[in-house]
């Protein structure tokens, strides 16, 4: 099993100093795993193939000083693009205004998915307009979340851009 918790506080620091945030780790199993490292730019600029490329070699030189994992692994390193997860608090009001879908892993009165505009964050609880109100979802009980690719979306990246 690989410690995703170990590795992303083994990288991250390197990352930023580089001037890139970590935004998930994550293992997808398979014949060969797949360490997939998840990383966006700090200064909000788009990533493009030379970033990932970068953030490749640092991961990869760190992961071979440390030999956190015991078995072989395929790196695979991304941006989170458009429609990106949603992972750490700060990104429920980063992202407040725009649509979301929200997937729990125990139902809250018989749901477990919801999608709405997100209102941030309150007391640990993201907000979340569902249409018909608005519902508060525990943080710690959120399995998945990410943005949905709307029209808004795209063109609050584009002015980005």
């Amino acid at each position: 099993m690989i410690d995703l918790g170990r590795i992303e506080t083994l990288i991250a620091p390197s990352l930023e100093a580089m001037g890139y945030r970590v935004v998930r780790v994550m293992s997808l199993g398979g014949r060969r795993p797949v360490l997939q490292v998840m990383a966006e730019r700090i200064d909000g600029a788009p990533m493009g193939v030379e970033d990932c490329g970068e953030i490749s070699h640092a991961v990869s030189a760190l992961l071979d000083v440390e030999d956190p994992i015991a078995h072989a692994y395929v790196l695979e390193v991304s941006s989170p693009g458009i429609d990106r997860p949603l992972v750490r608090p700060a990104d429920y009001e980063r992202f407040s205004g725009f649509e979301a879908k929200v997937e729990l892993r125990r139902p809250i009165e018989g749901r477990r998915r919801f999608r709405g505009r997100l209102l941030g964050l309150a007391e640990e609880r993201v907000r979340l307009d569902v249409g018909s109100g608005v519902v508060e979802l525990p943080f710690n009980e959120i399995q998945r979340a990410k943005l949905v690719l709307t029209n808004e979306l795209i063109g609050a990246a584009e002015r980005r851009n």
